[in-house]
């Protein structure tokens, strides 16, 4: 593939989040993030966003929740201009969402089943026997039958990632985020991510977006890349388009990657 990605080679017409050229500076337009940032994310699908520290990554999710808006261009969630949106439209857009945050974000002076129950008990009418049964009905689908009464820091690092994703679709969202999910993981716990987010990926087939520096995840699991790079996509396709990129700063990411591969074969052997 050309390391030169034009328009419209970005552009899925099933598109249920779009960016057109936007562009976002900080300091008082000393520091540009973003540099005309134009892409699609399909219906449905899931698609990792890659890139380097500092590219954007962060950046372009928050234009897509509404917290920031862009100094140019337009940000398109499920046919809504979010430009034209006012201060409560833009409260109730967000409920479109459910996010798995880093560092799963949970409350450690509420149990599991506390912390599962937060979103419903701020953002809806449920009666708690509602509440209950689809906080239960949350956490089984990511294989925890019981224990709901133990806290946190009770919890072993994927126990905790599964928590933080049952929160995050108990309110059955539109639209799943994952920000950096596996990052700082033990190989174990990653590979436990990976699964859960192949599992949600199968059984709800939501529109998901993954910021992560993680190239084995995403050409694992990813059904599109985009990767960023000094403010702009420089490639939008499928894995195996990814792999085939002559992009300087993709090969720069792949290269890495096979270096530490080789680096534990040494290690299989012994």
């Amino acid at each position: 593939m050309s390391s030169t990605l034009q328009r419209p080679a970005n552009y899925d017409p099933n598109a249920h989040i779009r960016l057109k050229e936007v562009t976002k500076s900080f300091r008082g337009g000393r520091d540009q993030v973003l540099k005309g940032v134009s892409v699609d994310f399909p219906e449905g699908k899931l698609t990792y966003i890659l890139g380097g520290s500092g590219a954007g990554k962060s950046v372009t999710l928050k234009h897509i929740l509404g917290l920031i808006r862009p100094d140019s261009g337009t940000v398109e969630v499920a046919g809504r201009d979010l430009a034209n949106l006012s201060s409560r439209e833009l409260v109730e857009h967000r409920q479109l969402f459910g996010m798995l945050f880093q560092n799963s974000a949970l409350f450690d002076d509420f149990t599991i089943f506390e912390n599962v129950a937060f979103p419903l008990r701020e953002h809806t009418n449920f009666s708690e026997e509602e509440i209950e049964d689809k906080v239960i009905a949350s956490l089984k689908s990511l294989g925890m039958n019981g224990g709901y009464d133990k806290f946190p820091n009770e919890l072993s690092g994927g126990m905790r990632k599964r928590v933080g994703l049952a929160r995050a679709i108990v309110r059955e969202p539109k639209i799943l985020l994952y920000d950096e999910p596996t990052t700082g993981l033990d190989p174990v716990t990653r590979t436990t991510v990976d699964e859960l987010i192949e599992h949600l990926k199968s059984r709800l087939h939501l529109t998901s977006l993954v910021i992560s520096h993680d190239i084995p995840s995403a050409l694992l699991l990813a059904d599109r890349i985009a990767f960023l790079h000094q403010g702009r996509i420089v490639f939008w396709g499928v894995p195996s388009e990814f792999r085939e990129s002559d992009h300087p700063a993709i090969q720069a990411f792949l290269q890495a990657e096979r270096r530490t591969l080789q680096a534990l074969k040494p290690l299989e052997r012994a």
